[in-house]
């Protein structure tokens, strides 16, 4: 919506300078033909020239500027405007106020320094035209030319900035807008993935736990399930027992379903250095025991938010990866060389995800960076 409001107001501008053009090249060539002291003829090359001007506008001009093209079409374009410019002030020495619809035009067309110097030379054309006709009154000629040309340069140079702020506001909004979309989809990802981890850990610890705990009491009240009516119960806790195992594994994501956290772990380094080229060391350490779900969930994402990070923030040449299994706790270590970011500076989104899911199961989440040393990203769980 933004953008397309951006767009208008450009559009809106654009037409804005067409239209001042054309009401100044023929309010011009109103005053030429209606003014008194001018022989027929001379208004009739006048007309011709302003007429030659607004037509090589609408064919050439006004195409080369919508394009952008600062380039030799445009400058011999302008030049043309020159020539049929000092033609109508020759004939008519009234059509100097043709100047202002040809200095903004200048400065639309070529690049800035050609631009002044071609506003120089535009505004030299009367004093050579009235030195032409009385060699002895340039003098004052020559003062209205530079008031003149100060005057354009200044308008120049402030329509020049004023395109550049728009421009520059243009991809702001743009960038503003694709930010606004990459953090709704994060935030959406982010939603599911913990929704789908909470209920896996719900699952897990509520049903699943059920039904075991259903299937060991009877088999300890009846050890050979003799009794048909215990034996049956025994199997359908089992058969929901399958059950809610398999949700949980629907529910847990893809890499820890067909294997164990640390082999995912290495999987997931694997795929980083594939896609950004950067080495990814992997290390183990301590002996490997079973997490609960919901854990291995946090402790995975929280791996490959690190190194995405990495890799789109952080222009590392090196990425070193713990996982370190402690009798009472899980801790992971994500190190790079990079940029960093300076102390003090906002965090983004998937840090920010990081922690939500680290307060999920009682982890702590610990950030160390700076531009020399890089990043260090540490998730301590308790187990």
């Amino acid at each position: 919506m933004e953008r397309s409001r951006q767009v208008s107001e450009s559009q809106s501008s654009y037409w804005l300078w067409e239209i001042f053009f054309g009401v100044t090249m023929i309010a011009v060539a109103v005053a030429v033909a209606i003014v008194d002291g001018f022989e027929p003829w001379r208004r009739a090359v006048a007309l011709a020239a302003i007429g030659a001007m607004l037509l090589l506008h609408l064919l050439a001009g006004r195409p080369l500027i919508a394009r952008g093209a600062e380039n030799t079409a445009a400058l011999l374009t302008l030049l043309a405007q020159l020539v049929l410019f000092g033609v109508a002030v020759w004939a008519v020495p009234l059509a100097t106020w043709l100047l202002f619809a040809v200095i903004p035009v200048i400065f639309q067309m070529v690049a800035v320094r050609l631009a002044i110097a071609l506003v120089v030379a535009a505004n030299l054309i009367p004093v050579a035209v009235e030195y032409h006709y009385e060699p002895g009154g340039v003098g004052m000629d020559l003062v209205i030319a530079a008031i003149s040309t100060g005057a354009g340069l200044c308008m120049g140079l402030w329509i020049l900035r004023t395109v550049k702020e728009s421009e520059q506001r243009a991809t702001l909004i743009t960038e503003l807008e694709a930010s606004r979309a990459e953090v709704a989809r994060l935030s959406h990802e982010a939603g599911v993935a913990a929704e789908r981890t909470r209920l896996a850990g719900e699952i897990h610890d509520t049903l699943a736990q059920g039904f075991t705990s259903i299937i060991t009491l009877v088999q300890a009240a009846d050890p050979g399930l003799r009794d048909e009516r215990l034996a049956l119960a025994v199997r359908t806790a089992r058969e929901n027992l399958a059950e809610s195992r398999a949700l949980v594994a629907a529910l847990s994501p893809v890499a820890l379903a067909s294997a164990s956290l640390p082999e995912a772990v290495r999987r997931s380094a694997t795929r980083f250095t594939q896609e950004a080229g950067v080495p990814c060391s992997v290390r183990i350490t301590g002996s490997e025991y079973t997490l609960p779900t919901r854990v291995e969930v946090v402790l995975l994402r929280a791996a490959q938010e690190a190194l995405t990070n990495a890799r789109r923030h952080a222009g590392a040449r090196e990425v070193a990866l713990l996982l370190a299994y402690a009798p009472a706790s899980v801790r992971l270590v994500v190190r790079d060389d990079g940029s960093g970011f300076p102390p003090g500076a906002a965090e983004g989104f998937g840090l920010s995800g990081m922690r939500t899911r680290a307060s999920q199961v009682d982890g702590a989440l610990t950030v160390r960076s700076d531009p020399d040393t890089g990043t260090t990203i540490e998730l301590e769980i308790p187990t």
